[in-house]
């Protein structure tokens, strides 16, 4: 169950948290565990294939963090249709005799749900704030340079991902999902200890991890503020949601490799400073897991070495779970909290 020392391969090591359960990456495969409502677990395992393997290009500084992204997502959505099927109650799925209990996993149902998602992304955190800010420009502050407007417009993107972040943190059920993120933190440290992978192991650790997915969406907004300060303030609205639109990529690019750069250099005191807020606002989308969340933890990070390789398989009857089929295009993802770090 060893690993490379190398910062490279440790940013391979992460997950992410799911409806009562995880999934965690390893450097050339995924595993996810989720806790049914009678106690036992699902399984589902697979390999990685990174599309800058099949493109060497996408390896390249920058246009890796896009590829990173997009396959994430992917990933992240297969694996929350999985877990939330897993995790409903036998009765609920009862309630609709044509509903099989089984998530849409085809290329087509999570295309649609990736579409979705980045069309509301679109809305709330690029078009309302733009379009707040020409408000505020127009009946507030009077003329603006470009600068102070891009400001404006950054920090209206900033409250909004705060009030978002702390209104769904209120809900019962993502509080829930905010202590398997915590788990997932715990084990990952826990295995970078290169320490026994136990629950009383990961129990002692941190739930703050500096290379989190919320870290990255923290330097996104930073690094948002500096690419749009590009776009003249003076060209028409659409114009200016359109540049946006066509940064994006760049911006996401941008902040992954600053997130790596952070997380290799992070006992410097700058790096360390830019990193502090990500943290900060882990306090708030992680929560102190349950043991037998740690132990869904453990247990996928498990799958997803044994599925690379780095672990034995496990002796017959050593663990009460119960093994989904995992879809064929499953193999072909990768988990942005994984790839991202943790």
């Amino acid at each position: 169950m060893s690993a490379s020392k190398s910062p490279e391969s440790e940013l391979l090591v992460g997950g992410q948290a799911l409806i009562e359960g995880v999934m965690m990456r390893s450097p050339g495969a995924w595993g996810i565990a989720v806790r049914r409502p009678d106690g036992s677990l699902a399984l589902q395992r697979g390999k990685v294939n990174p599309w800058g393997r099949r493109f060497p290009i996408l390896k390249l500084p920058i246009l890796r963090g896009c590829a990173v992204l997009f396959q994430s997502l992917a990933l992240g959505i297969r694996a929350l249709n999985f877990s939330a099927a897993e995790a409903m109650p036998e009765e609920m799925k009862q309630k609709d005799p044509g509903d099989n209990g089984k998530a849409d996993t085809s290329g087509l149902a999570i295309a649609g749900a990736m579409v979705t998602g980045l069309g509301l992304g679109v809305v709330v955190f690029l078009l309302l704030p733009l379009w707040g800010t020409q408000l505020a420009e127009r009946f507030v502050f009077g003329p603006l340079s470009n600068v102070a407007f891009n400001l404006i417009d950054g920090g209206l993107r900033g409250v909004i991902f705060l009030l978002y972040i702390l209104a769904i943190s209120r809900m019962k059920d993502i509080h829930r999902v905010f202590m398997y993120h915590g788990a997932e933190h715990k084990v990952v440290f826990a295995y970078e200890a290169r320490g026994p992978l136990t629950v009383d192991a990961a129990r002692v650790q941190s739930r703050l991890h500096p290379r989190c997915g919320t870290s990255f969406l923290l330097f996104v907004l930073l690094v948002s503020v500096v690419l749009f300060a590009f776009i003249p303030k003076d060209a028409p609205f659409l114009i200016k949601f359109g540049g946006r639109l066509l940064l994006m990529p760049l911006v996401a690019g941008l902040s992954y490799e600053v997130l790596r750069l952070t997380a290799r250099l992070r006992g410097l005191p700058l790096f360390s400073a830019m990193v502090a807020p990500g943290l900060a606002l882990q306090r708030i989308t992680t929560q102190e897991p349950t043991d037998d969340m740690l132990e869904v933890a453990i247990v996928a990070l498990e799958e997803a070495l044994r599925e690379d390789g780095l672990l034995p398989e496990a002796a017959p009857g050593t663990a009460a779970v119960t093994e989904a089929t995992a879809p064929p295009a499953a193999a072909t993802a990768a988990t942005a909290a994984a790839a991202l770090g943790a």
